[in-house]
């Protein structure tokens, strides 16, 4: 039974190709070797076996220089991410304090200047250069501030809040309940002033 069973599952030896280094079945050696030697070629990049009519398009799309058409500098092709996103001198960035996009060339020397720009802290009632206003905002108000018509008030509120009592500023006093109270007095006086003089009309008739 055991030698029937071995005579049924024979082990089966491999040989090396010469021309692509794989296990090949001892039996199907030199049929292989004939057809990968004629057919088949090793890409000195990667190592793949390509087959000899493919190798001009595999070198094409896997592993020629490609030519930015940013700096117009050769770039092999493993390196073009690389190149595209970070080392490319004509790749275009956002300016940090005001979005303007520049060429990577001119980029520092753009925000080396607009860096320098200020703008006015309504809470410290100061100008304050762009370049510094997150670590300013962080250190005396502990988030940025957003300027903005819709918080007009919180900034006004926050700017009091930064003086001492003897030196808050003086905010204007609303007149607009004022004026409508004054009105209706007004209408009010007009309204007795119209009864008074039709009752005294009416005395005057009758008499």
């Amino acid at each position: 039974m055991a030698a029937a069973a071995d005579s049924a599952d024979p082990v089966i030896t491999t040989a090396t190709c010469a021309h692509c280094h794989r296990e090949v079945p001892s039996p199907n050696i030199a049929l292989h070797s004939a057809h990968c030697a004629r057919n088949l070629q090793k890409c000195e990049h990667c190592g793949y076996m390509v087959p000899k009519k493919l190798m001009d398009e595999h070198y094409d799309e896997n592993h020629a220089p490609m030519i930015c058409s940013l700096c117009q500098k050769t770039v092999q092709r493993e390196l073009w991410d690389l190149h595209k996103g970070l080392q490319c001198p004509q790749r275009m960035l956002a300016c940090q304090y005001c979005d303007f996009e520049l060429p990577a060339a001119d980029i520092y020397e753009h925000q080396d200047v607009c860096g320098n720009r200020t703008e006015y802290c309504q809470p410290c009632r100061k100008y304050v250069r762009l370049r510094e206003q997150i670590g300013h905002d962080i250190q005396f108000h502990s988030q940025p501030i957003v300027a903005s018509e819709s918080s007009s008030d919180r900034s006004t509120l926050e700017e009091e809040e930064s003086y001492p009592a003897e030196e808050q500023p003086v905010r204007p006093k609303h007149t607009h309940g004022l004026q409508r109270k004054q009105f209706l007095v007004t209408i009010v006086i007009a309204g007795i002033s119209i009864l008074v003089g039709s009752v005294l009309l009416k005395k005057g008739w009758l008499s």
